[in-house]
């Protein structure tokens, strides 16, 4: 290859890759950011209160509620849940309430749950539902208390 041909090979290289660097960060702010952590693997946390049960919600139907998406069984859910949402979110991010009370953040099953004072809690197990019930004042103090600290620690 003569080295006039090498010469423009090397130019052409040169401003390929130096467009493809100025385009890069443009790219990557183009990329829309991960999807929000879907609360309560998508029931529905209206439906404790007023279905008394643990109930998948649907797509149609969600709401994005303090970087979490919430699923709701209808319309008239998600409306309940946007007029009060700290009435319906379930505690401590929807993590499980009894390892959050002995200092652990677990994710939990949102089919093993209880209502108290008017707060929904869920629970990785119902061991551990059981024990929270046991003592729920002291074990919801505890909880709360724990979750200062824990809210950003990632799940186990």
């Amino acid at each position: 290859m003569s080295s006039r041909r090498a010469f423009l090979w090397g130019v052409a290289s040169i401003a390929i890759v130096g467009s493809s660097a100025r385009a890069i960060p443009a790219f990557a702010q183009s990329i829309p950011a991960p999807a929000e952590r879907l609360g309560l693997k998508g029931y529905d946390p209206v439906a404790y209160f007023t279905l008394g049960a643990a109930t998948p919600g649907v797509a149609t139907y969600e709401l994005l509620w303090d970087g979490v998406r919430y699923r709701f069984a209808s319309a008239r859910h998600r409306e309940m849940f946007r007029a009060d949402p700290d009435r319906y979110a379930p505690q401590f991010g929807g993590q499980c309430a009894m390892n959050m009370a002995n200092g652990n953040r677990r994710e939990s099953d949102p089919t093993i749950w209880t209502i108290s004072s008017g707060r929904l809690y869920v629970f990785a197990s119902a061991a551990g539902s059981e024990r929270f019930r046991q003592d729920t004042e002291a074990n919801a103090s505890r909880a709360d208390s724990n979750w200062r600290t824990l809210k950003d620690a990632p799940s186990q």
